[in-house]
């Protein structure tokens, strides 16, 4: 009896170690960037994301898998023609996350949070060329921001 009890507990506290956001969704996103000028596409920039989990680069248009993180995503892209530009990509709390206080607990909860699973960006960050701007906020012009 008490061999199966012993069971019984490992695998209740192993269910509860883990959040619930990290199962279904995992620690990683896969985005997609783009950079615009004027209000066409733009091939060839080269971009560099960053959050408090890593540092990413990339050629536009392309993707790149990032860890997901509480903190905004900071997008970085230059183009050898055009001038660069910048952007903060809000991160949002999974709804799921909150799903996790009822079923698994403050562990769960506690988990998600740690490995930034309880968060997303947007899937597609369209960049303009040129501004230094902050999703979802107005863009500013860099020339602006630079006197």
């Amino acid at each position: 009896m008490n061999s199966q009890a012993g069971v019984c507990m490992a695998l209740a506290a192993a269910a509860l170690s883990s959040g619930c956001a990290t199962i279904v969704s995992g620690t990683n996103q896969s985005l997609s960037v783009e950079t615009r000028h004027k209000g066409n596409a733009v091939a060839g920039a080269s971009c560099k994301l960053i959050n408090d989990k890593g540092t990413w680069f990339l050629v536009t248009p392309g993707s790149v898998t990032v860890h997901r993180a509480y903190g905004d995503l900071a997008v970085n892209c230059e183009h050898e023609k055009l001038p660069p530009g910048s952007m903060l990509v809000k991160s949002s709390t999974k709804p799921m996350a909150f799903g996790n206080i009822l079923f698994g607990g403050l562990i769960g909860v506690g988990v998600d949070v740690a490995t930034g699973s309880a968060y997303d960006y947007p899937s597609l960050i369209s960049l303009e060329l040129g501004l230094e701007q902050a999703a979802p906020a107005v863009a500013i012009p860099v020339s602006e921001t630079r006197k």
